[in-house]
């Protein structure tokens, strides 16, 4: 950052009156990391619940839902939801389109991680619930998918580590996240093309540093003793968030 025109010092001074936009965008990037994880877990959850009790057919119709939206890239998913609607008559802005196109990517992810902690959940929960009364549907939301939900967490927490990386692939959309702010700036002045890339890593690094301390506060808060994640299951879940996963 130097070889053009002075000292480090020089450029953190001439980049400080674009942090407050830069900043104001990362809190778009936040927004849309806490959209997108909402919707991947509707309908992981889902996904998960009908690859586990929804029996052969809805299981193969989930597994192919996982195929399309693990296999397509995020930046062509992410064209497909902005360029798509408006040929039939639906508009939607661009972080609507980052947010679903990157959820249900997501979804296909935490569908995985779901499932793993379902299924880690001891069968003999069900057969006890189902013997006093409960409706098999009562018993999944009572009784089974609380339990899942923290033994799913270690998991959910590789999953936040990749998805926030990607909502800088929102910019296709045209709206000023992070990445997009940042390149207005080094348009405007190349010289600071190298100060702002590094601003905007560093401002990824402490949102996944913060995250995942978060996420390490939830999983001790809401562990349940004597039900932990074998090691191998736990060890499955937190590669799931990043195993396959193309990015672009």
């Amino acid at each position: 950052m130097s070889s053009r025109g002075g000292a480090p010092i020089q450029y953190i001074v001439r980049l400080g009156p674009y942090i407050p936009n830069l900043l104001r965008a990362t809190v778009i990037n936040i927004e849309l990391l806490i959209g997108l994880i909402a919707v991947g877990y509707v309908f992981g959850t889902l996904v998960a619940l009908l690859q586990v009790y929804g029996g052969r057919a809805l299981c193969t119709v989930a597994r192919i839902y996982e195929w399309i939206f693990r296999s397509i890239p995020a930046l062509v998913l992410i064209f497909l939801f902005y360029f798509g609607p408006p040929r039939f008559g639906v508009n939607v802005t661009g972080f609507t389109a980052a947010m679903f196109a990157l959820g249900f990517r997501s979804s296909a992810y935490q569908s995985q991680i779901f499932r793993g902690a379902i299924q880690s959940v001891p069968t003999g929960q069900m057969m006890a619930a189902r013997s006093m009364g409960m409706s098999r549907i009562r018993a999944i939301f009572t009784i089974i998918l609380p339990q899942a939900f923290r033994l799913s967490i270690p998991g959910w927490t590789n999953e936040f580590s990749s998805v926030i990386k990607d909502t800088t692939l929102a910019y296709a959309a045209g709206f000023n996240e992070v990445l997009r702010t940042a390149r207005i700036v080094y348009d405007t002045d190349m010289t600071l093309a190298m100060a702002v890339l590094v601003f905007v890593a560093l401002i990824f690094m402490v949102l996944t540093l913060l995250g995942n301390a978060a996420m390490g506060f939830v999983e001790r808060r809401f562990r349940i003793p004597g039900l932990e994640v074998p090691g191998h299951e736990k060890a499955r879940q937190m590669s799931l968030g990043s195993s396959g996963r193309g990015r672009g």
